[in-house]
């Protein structure tokens, strides 16, 4: 597994450095992982995609165009230190208790709660 793989969990806040949405913030709502090591992410209303879907009444849904987040190559976003509020690279560091944490590479403030 990459090292980008610990990098960004689930309910980070992230911001988009590069392509379409760039300087949009979000929060990660699912990360997948993908062929050859890469790493895929959702972000709340970032890379929006219309679909169409057909009316499905056995699982209540509706047809028509919906509009969707799709995924996000892990390497066109930043992690968005909840301390300092900037955009950072990820650090990993051993608290005195034995617990791994990542920190802001910033200002060496812990970004796992």
């Amino acid at each position: 597994m990459s090292r980008l793989a610990t990098s960004l969990r689930k309910n980070d806040n992230v911001l988009v450095i590069t392509g379409k949405d760039r300087g949009r913030k979000g929060r990660v709502l699912k990360v997948l992982p993908g062929k050859n090591g890469t790493i895929r992410l959702i972000v709340e209303g970032v890379n929006m995609i219309k679909r169409h879907t057909k009316p499905n009444p056995g699982k209540n849904v509706k047809g028509g165009i919906v509009e969707r987040e799709a995924s996000l190559h892990v390497s066109n976003v930043q992690l968005v230190c909840p301390e300092c509020g900037a955009r950072t690279r990820v650090g990993h560091k051993m608290l005195g208790d034995g617990r791994k944490v990542r920190v802001c590479r910033k200002c060496e403030g812990v970004v796992d709660k």
